[in-house]
């Protein structure tokens, strides 16, 4: 097992072959966008089997609820929600999303990702594209901010392109 936490996180999800498309800012990283983020954010296929299999990878990672004192992880019924889990897994925020922008889920997302390898595994992560389009219509400072880095990089890329 590794020890980035990063890639400790994605060993344990993939070893438990959970659906998942990596979203926000590690999404943003893997396609070279020059931004810095401290946590991990994904959105997971909320299909039963999947949800166990996720259930299973949580318990491995020790994942616990930030906010909570008494160190709960989310059930079973909270993961097939569409809601945003905030979790902790020693050293890594994980949040885990049913649905993410204007409620779209996995099976939503899927067709607007891309394979990327990453320490051995290939995940399916949210294109630039996708990314620019949900942050569009988001107005928290750290959002903005990240929109700017996006679009400058998607229009770099297509420079490049050129």
């Amino acid at each position: 097992m590794s020890t980035n936490r990063f890639v400790r996180v994605i060993e344990t999800l993939c070893l438990h072959e959970v659906k998942y498309i990596v979203v926000g800012g590690v999404a943003a990283v893997l396609q070279r966008v020059p931004i810095n983020t401290i946590d991990f954010d994904i959105v997971h296929d909320r299909e039963e089997e999947n949800v166990q299999r996720l259930m299973a990878a949580l318990a491995v990672l020790g994942a616990t609820y930030r906010d909570e004192s008494h160190c709960l992880g989310p059930t079973q019924a909270d993961l097939l929600s569409a809601q945003c889990h905030p979790l902790r897994t020693g050293r890594l925020d994980l949040d885990l999303m049913g649905t993410l922008g204007e409620h779209l889920d996995y099976a939503d997302l899927l067709p607007d990702t891309d394979k990327i390898e990453v320490a051995g595994y290939v995940l399916d992560v949210l294109k630039l594209e996708k990314l620019i389009e949900i942050k569009r219509k988001l107005t928290r400072p750290k959002d903005r901010f990240m929109l700017i880095h996006l679009e400058a990089t998607l229009e770099e890329r297509e420079r490049m392109r050129d």
